[in-house]
């Protein structure tokens, strides 16, 4: 599992029946101990509704196709989660609403 920020949506008027239908965001995936980008970003498949600028709980490869309606689909990168707040050593480095 890895954190990313969502930074756009991806639209494909033309895909496979399997992912119609499914929101498609454009992630930057983060170090989890600073939230510096890790300079890679995924395309990944949005099943808890995120939007542009949250950050999220992102699954690749198999554990993609796992989560919830995914079994079977061609997936390799999925948002799972919305992250509320990242505590390290006892210090918050994130708390979703502030800056």
């Amino acid at each position: 599992m890895e954190i990313g920020k969502v930074k756009g949506t991806v639209v494909a008027t033309r895909k496979d029946q399997l992912i119609e239908g499914r929101k498609l965001l454009l992630v930057e995936v983060l170090n989890p101990d600073d939230l510096t980008p890790k300079n890679l970003k995924l395309i990944a498949v949005d099943i808890v509704d995120a939007g542009v600028g949250d950050l999220v709980l992102v699954v690749r490869g198999s554990s993609a196709r796992t989560a919830s309606g995914l079994s079977g689909k061609p997936v390799d990168a999925s948002i799972v989660g919305i992250v509320d707040e990242i505590v390290v050593g006892g210090k918050t480095v994130f708390k979703k609403g502030e800056d």
